[in-house]
Parts: structure tokens; sequence; C-alpha cells
């Protein structure tokens, strides 16, 4: 018995040998096999990356070739480290970091050395590069911005880092990848697809030809071009509007969420991300504290969004009937309420107040009364909260709004929940979180979902989510960003909001701002500003807030501003909006004085107040 089991047992494993070799020499791909082969050496051709034009046609991003030095560790001989750091104009210890990082990668795979060499660089370089075994040198294309605008929009690309190689074994060490805007959000459909190049060397190490006359190797597929929504010419202007402010503007087309523009400020020329002094150029942009130009304003600063936010709790009362537009109170420019008597003031210059003039005044006690009805009309205040706080992130406030845009804040609508855990030994009521019926209290928004809650009272209940592609070559967009989303507010609630909006214009907070020829429909804000020195809670001047859309009827822009202590409303972020919707409309701008008033005006006094010195300031 025991003769048979050891015959059975050699048998046994000589068959699964001779099929593994079976296996191994007839059905896996020979290719295969070509990443583990030392005598082979793997040289990747890398892709042209897909332009990047408006969406006038205008060409915003194309590609510059550039050279990297790459480097296979086990392949290195000793070498003249001066001599090789003087070729490539760096120190001994950057020669080491970046040998040992390459290293550590992998001993026997390529990866960069030194990115981004120029074309003066390479050809003197490549005369003396024979003398450094195992130094090769690639060519590859790197951005060339035919624009000094719209960084936050463009975003940049850099090299790859650890976790972007574990998540996609596309990228090797030293590739480049898009890091923020439409380069990070389509890096995808913007990178193509990677050639590879099989050179065979000899037991010398030496190369000496295609591996098979090239059997195996594969061409590089260019990135796909794709046209993006905004508009490069009112991005240059708003750009040029909110020099020494800081803040954000979004503008967008109602009638498909099509982002016309997406001002960050301040902002910085998206060259300085390009070649050997990235590195450098971003290490001063990070480290800028108080202007923080690479924090996208317009998508990422949460604010209290005052004012403009009396149109929703507007709309939320008379969805709910607690309020017509036949109704009207006394303004005594305050609002008394609650057991203590407390008082919120108001600035609309008392007197009876209704829904129109309520809006086109900026009446607080108006807005005061119509949250407490709609809070009130149920026996449970946490019930009325949550319908009142459903109606408001119907319009896409309180929630990521499912763009694609590399960045994002949710922003806060609070419901019942919320203010149960705040007051859990507390019967609270409306009069307890007033604050939220003039967008104050815990309420948080970005400027982009201000500027699409007014394209959706533009379009009277309906929005498209906001996005940044228009088209992508050989490839449909999202079907998600032509699809409608409904608010929870009826159709006909919608046309006395907007003719309070018009009258803010007409007769009220915003009637200096007029532009001829075009009905605008607006609303002012004013949003209180506190930070934090040396510990103690500071008030700081008003940010300046603004939402509008143009033209009443078929609206063909929405949008929002954000200055940053900007005081009122219409000081700043009107003039700005103003100006911005006559110079999309009409292609240029009339009101000159009022343009040439924004451009002169520099708030960077009010931005150090809290500061002893100045910050440091990259040269832009």
């Amino acid at each position: 018995m025991r003769k048979f089991l050891l015959l059975g047992l050699v048998v046994f494993t000589g068959l699964i040998f001779i099929g593994r070799l079976f296996y191994l020499q007839v059905y896996q791909d020979e290719s295969n096999s070509l990443e583990d082969d030392n005598a082979i050496r793997k040289i990747f051709q890398y892709p042209k990356r897909g332009y990047i034009y408006d969406r006038n046609g205008k060409l915003l991003v194309a590609n510059q070739p550039t050279y990297d030095v790459v480097v296979v560790p086990r392949e290195v001989e000793a070498l003249d480290t001066l001599m090789f750091c003087s070729l490539l104009d760096i120190d001994k210890t950057k020669f080491l970091k970046a040998f040992n990082r390459a290293k550590r990668y992998s001993p026997r795979l390529p990866s960069i050395f030194l990115s981004h060499l120029s074309k003066e660089d390479y050809a003197f370089l490549s005369e003396k590069l024979r003398k450094f075994k195992g130094f090769y040198v690639q060519k590859r294309a790197v951005r060339d911005y035919q624009t000094e605008i719209g960084a936050n929009v463009l975003g940049y690309i850099a090299e790859v880092n650890p976790d972007n190689i574990s998540k996609d074994g596309y990228y090797k060490l030293g590739d480049l990848i898009g890091k923020q805007g439409v380069e990070k959000s389509y890096e995808k459909e913007l990178r193509g697809e990677k050639g590879v190049k099989y050179i065979q060397k000899d037991i010398y190490n030496r190369d000496i030809g295609s591996y098979k006359n090239g059997q195996f190797d594969t061409l590089p597929i260019p990135g796909k071009n794709i046209t993006i929504t905004i508009d490069a010419t009112l991005q240059e202007y708003g750009e040029q509007l909110m020099q020494n402010k800081m803040g954000g503007i979004v503008a967008i087309d109602p009638s498909s969420g099509e982002l016309l523009t997406l001002v960050s400020a301040p902002s910085y020329n998206p060259a300085l991300l390009v070649g050997r002094e990235r590195s450098e150029n971003y290490t001063k942009l990070y480290r800028d504290s108080i202007y923080r130009p690479l924090f996208d304003k317009a998508l990422i600063r949460m604010h209290v969004p005052g004012s403009p936010f009396k149109t929703l709790v507007a709309l939320a009362a008379l969805q709910e009937n607690v309020i017509t537009t036949r109704e009207s109170i006394f303004c005594t420019e305050k609002y008394v309420y609650g057991k203590n008597r407390r008082v919120m003031k108001c600035h609309c210059g008392g007197g009876y107040r209704n829904l129109f003039s309520g809006i086109s005044n900026s009446c607080n006690s108006y807005f005061a009364m119509a949250f407490r009805k709609t809070i009130d009309k149920y026996d449970d205040a946490s019930k009325g909260m949550d319908i009142w706080s459903n109606h408001i992130k119907s319009f896409g406030l309180g929630n990521f709004l499912g763009n694609d845009l590399s960045v994002g804040k949710k922003g806060n609508i609070p419901n019942g929940a919320y203010y149960d855990s705040w007051y859990p030994d507390f019967k609270w009521g409306a009069t307890t979180i007033l604050s939220n019926a003039i967008g104050q209290g815990e309420i948080l928004v970005t400027p982009i979902q201000l500027a699409n809650m007014t394209a959706a009272i533009a379009n009277k209940g309906y929005y498209y989510t906001p996005h940044i592609i228009k088209s992508i070559e050989g490839k449909e967009i999202d079907e998600n960003f032509t699809t409608k989303k409904e608010t929870s507010i009826d159709p006909e609630y919608f046309d006395p909001v907007i003719e309070g909006m018009h009258r803010v214009y007409t007769n009220g907070t915003a009637s200096f701002l007029k532009v001829p020829g075009i009905e605008i429909c607006g609303k002012t804000g004013t949003a209180e500003n506190f930070t934090k020195i040396d510990g103690v809670k500071t008030q700081l001047t008003d940010h300046s807030i603004f939402v509008a859309f143009a033209p009443k009827e078929d609206p063909k822009i929405a949008i929002a501003v954000l200055v940053e202590n900007g005081y009122y409303g219409s000081r700043w972020a009107g003039r700005i909006a103003s100006l911005m919707i006559e110079k999309y409309l009409k292609g240029e701008v009339s009101q000159n004085y009022m343009e040439q008033l924004v451009l002169d005006k520099s708030l960077e006094d009010e931005y150090l107040k809290p500061y002893s010195g100045k910050p440091f300031k990259i040269n832009q």
C-alpha cells in the first residue's frame, strides 16, 4: 500500500509540473512575463494630454514638451556625483533624496529622478549622459497655459503620491496627475493611455534593440479634448473686479446649469505651477495663510447667507399658506420677541411692509414674522422645523450639489433633530432660533449654493445641477447634468418673490445699481463676520453678499457674489454683480464710473486688521 501511495504522489507532482509548464508555454501571454524579465527594459511613452477649451472655443490649456531624467537604481554604477549634480543644477542632498526614493520604489524598475528639464538643459545633458549608467532621459508633455486666469477652475497637474499609486495601477512613481479643478475632475478623460516600448538588453546590460521587433510594444492613446462651460472673457472680467479683494463669484446659466464663471479671489497665474519651479511656487502659495490663494472660495468658503436667504423664507411661508401678498406688518425698525423681550434690529426704514417691500427693503421684522408663522403652524416645533428645512434643502442647500467640481462643502441647514440635540432639556420654539429668518444663526452656505438657489428662483421652481463640463471629445456628458431637479415650492409662489427682487433694483436697496436696458432681479445681503484674535471672539467688518438674475423674463444668467469684509451688500458685491450681468448680456459695460470705482478699490487693510504684520505675497 505504501509503495502505491509513494508512486501516486510522485506521478501527481509530476503532472502538476507538466501542467504548469504547458500553461506557461502555450497559454500564458508572453507580454505578462515582460514585467519581471531583467533582460528587458521597459520605456513608457506618455500620451498627449487632452486640451481644454472654454465655452466659445477659446483654447485655455495646451501642452509643451519637457524632459525627465529617469533612473533604474540597480543599473547605476560608480559615478562622479559632483559632475552629475552640476549638470542637473542640483546639490548632493537632492541627488541622494531622489536616488533613495527611486530605490525604495523599485531597484529594477525605472522611475523619475528629476523632472521638467528644459530643451536647453536636455541638449546639454544628452551629450554627457552616456557616462552615467542607469540614467536615461524620456520626453513627455506638461501643461502650456494659454491664459493667466481661472487657476482654481483649470487646476494643475503634479507628481502622483503613494496614495494615487495604490488606488490606480495605471500610475507609476513620477507620473503626473490632475490635482485640482478640471484637471482633477476629468483626469481619466484628459490623461489618455500610456504606450510601452520593450528594449532587449545583452549580458552586459547594454541595449541591443527592440524586443521581438516590437511585437509587444503599444502606442500611446492621446487624452480627450474637453470644452468647459466657463466664459473666459467673463471669468477674466470677474477676476479683474476682484483684484485686491477676497471672496468668490459664481455665475450660472439657469436654463442649463452650466457654470459661466467661477472666480476665487485672490487667484494666481496657473503657469506658476508648471516646470522646475512648481514645487517652490506651490509652497509659497500654500503658506500664504491670510489670502489663501489655493483655497477655492467660490466652492468651499462657508458663510451665513444673510438677507438673500429671505427669499427662501418667503417661499416656504407662501407654500405653507401662512402669509399672503396682501397682508402687511408695521415695522418699528426692531422686532421684539420671546419672554425676555429680545430685540432683532431692522434697518429697512420702518413703516408698513408687505412681501414686496419686505424683500425690496430687506425688512427683518417681516421675515421674522414669516418664519415664526411657518414653524408655529405645527404643534411640535421640531416637526415644523423639519418641514421648513426640507423646503430649503430642495433648493440644493445643506447638501453636496452632486456637481463635477473637484472640491465642495455641504453647508448647513438645520432641522428639528439638530435643535433637539442642542436643547435636550429645553422646550425650544421659533423664537429660540429666530436668527434663521434673516439668514444668520446656524445656516451656512457656499457661493455656488447661493448661485444655484438664485437660478432655481429664476426658473420658478427647478434647477439643473451646476456643472463645468460642456462636451467631451467622443463621449456624452453625465445625464445627471441634463435632468431637472424640482424644488418643493409650487411655481405659482415664485412670481411675487421675483417681483420683490425686481423692486430691489427699481426702488429698493440696490436702486442705484440699475443697468440701462436690463431688468435685473436681485437681493442684497450683509453677513456678520467674526474671528478669534488671541482666543477672543472679535467682530470684523461684515461680508458683502449679493445675488441676482437677469433678464427678469427668460433669464440668461444667475449670479452670487461674496466680497469678504466688503461692508453692506450693495456696496461692493452688488456693484460687481451688476457689472458682470451687463458684461455677459451686452458684451460691454456702460457704467464706467462704477466699474472704475470697483477696480480701484482695495480691501487689503481690512484683511490685515487681525494681524500685526503684512503677510508674504507671491508675485502675481
